[in-house]
């Protein structure tokens, strides 16, 4: 019988150092991968982002800066633009996606896509914007207001859009 199991069980089985070696191992190597993961999902949204903004008529290297590509994804459906800044306080990232996926909502009307569209959007953002950021596309601003909602506070359709300085 193991003095160290009393019980039988095999509960223990040796080295402290062994079982805490193994658990800061294995830690280690999920936050890795999650980096990783985090890092890879980024630059998909990054990267479809640019393609749907250059097609509505926004500078594409906005994509890549954090906050502020949000900001311009909730000005292109109509939605205020500060809302992007509730991502950093807690339950706050809860209130910004819902007035972005009523953006997403617009913004896919532009596109002369339903509402059954926005479920795409909601589980894979990055494909949604790939999608209407190919050249399959055709954007145009007026079908959101003709669906009586206002213009988009960016871009294409937007009032203060100035075409002659778009890139």
């Amino acid at each position: 019988m193991d003095p160290y199991d009393p019980d039988g069980y095999g509960a223990y089985s040796g080295d402290p150092g062994l079982f805490i070696a193994a658990y800061f191992g294995i830690l280690s190597v999920i936050i890795l991968f999650s980096f990783m993961v985090a890092i890879a999902a980024y630059v998909l949204t990054a990267l479809s982002l640019m393609s749907l903004f250059r097609k509505v008529g926004v500078r594409p290297w906005i994509a890549w800066v954090p906050f502020y590509n949000r900001w311009v994804w909730l000005q292109l459906g109509g939605q205020q633009g500060w809302l992007a800044l509730l991502g950093i306080i807690p339950y706050g990232g809860i209130v910004s996606a819902i007035f972005l996926y009523i953006g997403m909502y617009r913004t896919g009307l532009a596109f002369g896509k339903t509402g059954g569209f926005l479920v795409l959007g909601i589980f894979l953002p990055f494909v949604w914007a790939f999608i209407l950021g190919s050249r399959a596309e055709v954007y145009r601003p007026e079908l959101i207001t003709a669906a009586g909602y206002g213009p988009p506070l960016v871009g294409y359709g937007s009032a203060g859009y100035n075409y002659a300085n778009a890139w």
